[in-house]
């Protein structure tokens, strides 16, 4: 049975749009060493040294990995799925540097790199835009970085959130839409997602595009240049990289942030940064996404955490309004990562999902379709939020 049904397919017509939004794509590490192309398993953590390790303990409790693995190996069903809904504008946080390089950043205890070889890897999967405003994206310095850009951009990849120059870093990534406006990407990334202040860009370094703090000011500037980049027929999204990585609580001053980049015009605000699926919530007929977990990474077996279940993971497809922006459905399909590739959550662990989406979201309601998918009902009134959190 398909996890969408018959006839649901993104770009559906009566002008919508459908994004494709997950959280974090990470084919470093681990995973870069089961590709065709691995580069160095070099490791500079407390108590691992090589990254094939990665793929030893993932092997050791979900069986053999047959490496080298085909580019489409990470995605696995994820990439028949997104085939079915046929959105038109696909969104990942790729957290993970792309380069050759061996500077490891000091003071940071985990370092994340694919090697350039390997982006067949990420391409396979043909993102609109790939953010890059994250904590792993500096991992080799602002050598890495700018061999990140240079890579992504000679694989016709757009992305956002990162660049030479503040101009660069902080621009939107613009994507054409069927419906005739753009999808419009902005990415920021926080200090509360784990980024070091020194990764800003400035006009003479390479850097991520830096939310220094969650407050009403921070808020209205990013909304200042939204405005100033959005044109009639525009949608505007906002990803940002905040956050603990466990944990279910939604902080206020995350949800205060949200509600004024809605406030000031934000069509979607899609977080990312927690290991597992955070809170979601309709504001003002707006999504609000804190946090969409892990999607694609090398942390099988590691232990830990283990009530938040993170190895499911959840393909978001987001419905909006064309005109103007506002929800006009939400599909969720749920994914368990097994041996470094994604397959179809059991029914057992969608109804986990399925409870634990609605616990945690407070004023809506998610509910399992007959074809095992997780909705949002009646996305367009679900929710009337009071104006405070």
């Amino acid at each position: 049975m398909s996890l969408l049904g018959e006839g649901y397919r993104g770009g559906m017509g009566g002008g919508v749009v459908t994004l494709f939004l997950c959280g974090d794509v990470m084919l470093g590490r681990g995973v870069d060493q089961i590709l065709a192309h691995p580069g160095s398993p070099e490791l500079r953590e407390g108590y691992v040294e090589d990254a094939r390790s990665y793929v030893r303990l993932a092997e050791s409790v979900n069986g053999p990995i047959p490496a080298p693995v085909d580019p489409s190996w990470p995605w696995g069903e994820a990439l028949r799925l997104l085939e079915e809904a046929a959105p038109d504008v696909r969104i990942v946080n790729l957290e993970t540097s792309v380069t050759r390089s061996n500077a490891f950043a000091p003071d940071k205890g985990i370092h994340y790199r694919m090697h350039p070889a390997n982006l067949p890897a990420l391409t396979v999967a043909r993102p609109d835009v790939c953010v890059l405003a994250n904590n792993h994206v500096l991992d080799f310095g602002r050598p890495g970085l700018e061999e990140t850009l240079d890579s992504l951009a000679r694989a016709g990849l757009r992305t956002a959130g990162a660049g030479r120059s503040p101009a660069e870093a902080y621009a939107p990534a613009a994507v054409p839409v069927p419906a005739g406006g753009r999808v419009l990407v902005f990415a920021l990334g926080a200090r509360s997602g784990g980024i070091p202040p020194e990764w800003t860009a400035t006009p003479s370094t390479a850097g991520v595009a830096y939310l220094p703090e969650l407050s009403a000011d921070t808020a209205a500037a990013v909304v200042r240049h939204v405005r100033r980049e959005k044109r009639p027929g525009d949608l505007a999204v906002v990803s940002v990289h905040w956050g603990s990585n466990w944990g279910y609580l939604a902080p206020r001053d995350q949800i205060r942030f949200a509600r004024a980049l809605v406030d000031g015009g934000v069509d979607v605000v899609h977080g990312h940064s927690s290991h597992h699926p955070r809170r979601l919530e309709v504001y003002r007929e707006r999504l609000v996404l804190h946090g969409c977990g892990d999607f694609i990474d090398d942390y099988e077996g590691i232990s830990g955490y283990e009530e938040y279940r993170d190895d499911l993971r959840i393909a978001y497809l987001v419905t909006v309004a064309a005109d103007t922006g506002r929800l006009a459905g939400l599909r969720m399909l749920p994914l368990r990562a097994r041996r470094m590739r994604l397959e179809p959550a059991p029914d057992a662990d969608r109804a986990w999902l399925r409870t634990t989406l609605d616990r945690i979201s407070d004023g809506v309601r998610i509910t399992i379709e007959v074809d095992g998918t997780l909705a949002l009902a009646h996305p367009a009134t679900a929710h009337r939020t009071r104006s405070g959190p």
